[in-house]
């Protein structure tokens, strides 16, 4: 395929900002990578990528299997998901489903293969077919027995100058890390010991993004990707690609430069296609990747999950409700990726600046009580801090003194109803959908401390305690069916509509939402106490209903029961 006039001398510009080049050979050949693709499936250019009919769920490719007789845990997730969610959740983000040495598949070994075990490619493409399909580009690193890596050993091939080698003696303590372990790894090769760049771990091992090879190899991926049905691209770490000597190394602007040229070769090829990056950082920093509306699609809304933790503990919304009303609209045709739980557990970096440190060490305790685990970052002066809580956000609320599952429900479920009110696509990771507990046997069995939170279900076993109604999973199942058809179907929700924080008291959250073209108006009323609370919404009607209960709400003076969240649709 050629570029148009424009597309070149932008991703011209990008490359010659990237790599000081002023010829014309990276984009010809970067041309060159894309006309051998053509174009993966031409749809027209959308303003708006989203709707309020707009769910995702987060799933490992092996979060369910089967322990008698033998399917493919992918094929297995693919039918599960058509069987209870068609129509209520139509993204599916299968994590790493790659070959992988470490990290539960974030230290990748061949981005082309799918892990046997899990399936083929044949499952993703089908699963394509049923649902939007979102995949992980792990950009920032690749594992040490992947074939670069090995290649770099032998000293040939593309491999050979992949990685960064650094000067031992190099003073690396600015850089931003989000791991205890050393930046630098020393790596015994055919040609001498040399030390690498490894953020996340040794078996991590930090690629070369100034050796441009490494680039239009990350892009042919990408490409390869988008051949395989894949639409949503989740940048994963990518906050720290670019390394530069007496910088923290984290956010530089060739970094930027990189996601807008991704961008720029998304909407080339595949213009439905949707960019997310994964930047588990405070919240200022994490909406930079939206530059202009010309870099991310969406980005993860990472102070969410521990604000809603937060206001739910300790039975206080204020601080929610401060952040909130600051909350940045996001640039034309982009939107926050609103989820409570995650695969790793809640990160606690988000909330720095947000909440006092009294009230952060009240989220620290409130986990460790309840069996959590704390994860911790190098700081780079010998001293570390808080990086994320490592517990399932249903057992994040366990009701410690009397341990009534009921209680502990309404308290998960308030948690959930408000994330899905927020403006944005909701994210829901299977194991919410179930009230997974914490799993300490994983946990004791890998030595690692997110195990906590990565259940592997048997699907039988799981089948019989959704069906049994004395089982809290079965109540946990039920409660997210009924709240998943309610929220597709609103058009207040929609992520390109309005919002407005409203004023309340401390057990209240409250917001308003309404849909694009203004005809559909929402009221969200949460209490997050353990008493009932009185509230005077600020706004009147002549007539609503709460669409939960499906009871008339005669006047704004509205009663909230405990943990109970109220959406309330305005009848125009």
């Amino acid at each position: 395929m050629k570029l148009a006039e424009s597309d070149y001398t932008k991703i011209k510009n990008r490359l010659q900002f990237l790599y000081n080049d002023s010829s014309d050979t990276l984009v010809n050949k970067l041309q060159s990578l894309l006309s051998s693709y053509g174009t993966i499936k031409s749809e027209p250019v959308q303003k708006f990528y989203y709707s309020h009919e707009d769910v995702y769920v987060i799933s490992y490719g092996d979060s369910l299997i089967r322990q008698k007789g033998f399917e493919y845990p992918l094929e297995l997730l693919h039918n599960f998901m058509k069987e209870h969610f068609s129509g209520l959740i139509n993204h599916v983000h299968i994590l790493p489903f790659f070959p992988y040495s470490s990290d539960d598949g974030f230290s990748v070994i061949d981005y082309r293969k799918v892990r046997e075990d899990l399936g083929s490619w044949k499952h993703i493409t089908g699963m394509s077919k049923d649902f939007k399909v979102m995949g992980d580009l792990v950009i920032n690193h690749v594992s040490s027995e992947s074939e670069y890596f090995k290649e770099f050993l032998r000293g040939e091939g593309l491999g050979k100058d992949f990685f960064h080698m650094v000067d031992p003696n190099e003073n690396v303590k600015m850089v931003t890390r989000p791991r205890s372990t050393p930046v630098l790894s020393p790596v015994a090769t055919n040609h001498g010991t040399y030390y690498l760049w490894t953020t996340f771990s040794p078996d991590q091992v930090d690629v070369n993004f100034s050796n441009a090879d490494v680039l239009f190899e990350f892009i042919d991926i990408l490409l390869f990707y988008l051949s395989k049905g894949i639409r949503v691209i989740r940048l994963d770490a990518v906050a720290f690609l670019w390394k530069k000597k007496g910088t923290s190394c984290i956010h530089l602007d060739e970094t930027h430069e990189v996601v807008k040229l991704l961008r720029d070769v998304v909407e080339a090829i595949a213009p439905e296609t949707i960019l997310i990056t994964e930047t588990n950082v405070p919240h200022k920093e994490n909406i930079s990747y939206y530059g202009d509306g010309d870099e991310a699609h969406m980005v993860y809304n990472f102070s969410l999950p521990p604000l809603l933790y937060h206001a739910i503990i300790t039975q206080n919304a204020s601080y929610l409700t401060e952040w909130s009303k600051g909350l940045n609209t996001p640039p034309e045709g982009c939107t926050y990726f609103n989820f409570a739980a995650s695969h790793d557990g809640i990160g606690v970096r988000p909330l720095e600046g947000l909440v006092p440190k009294e009230e952060f060490e009240k989220v620290l305790s409130a986990a460790q009580r309840r069996g959590g685990h704390i994860s911790y970052k190098e700081n780079g002066d010998g001293t570390k801090s808080p990086y994320e809580l490592n517990i399932t956000y249903f057992d994040a609320f366990k009701d410690i003194k009397t341990g009534d599952r009921k209680k502990q429900i309404k308290k998960f479920l308030c948690s959930q109803a408000l994330m899905m009110s927020f403006r944005g696509v909701p994210a829901i990771y299977i194991h919410s959908l179930f009230g997974t507990e914490n799993d300490h046997e994983s946990v004791s069995k890998n030595g690692t401390v997110r195990s906590i939170n990565r259940k592997k279900w048997d699907i039988d076993e799981l089948t019989a305690k959704l069906e049994d109604p004395e089982s809290h999973h079965h109540d946990v199942f039920m409660a997210w069916k009924k709240l998943l058809k309610i929220r597709t179907s609103e058009p207040a929700f929609d992520p390109q509509g309005g919002k407005k924080v409203l004023d309340a008291p401390d057990e209240v959250f409250a917001m308003w939402r309404n849909s694009p073209d203004e005809k559909h108006q929402l009221i969200v009323a949460a209490n997050v106490s353990a008493h009932e609370v009185t509230y005077e919404v600020p706004y009147s009607w002549e007539s609503a209903i709460e669409l939960i209960t499906g009871e008339s709400v005669p006047s704004n003076k509205v009663t909230i029961g405990p943990r109970e969240v109220m959406w309330i649709k305005i009848k125009s």
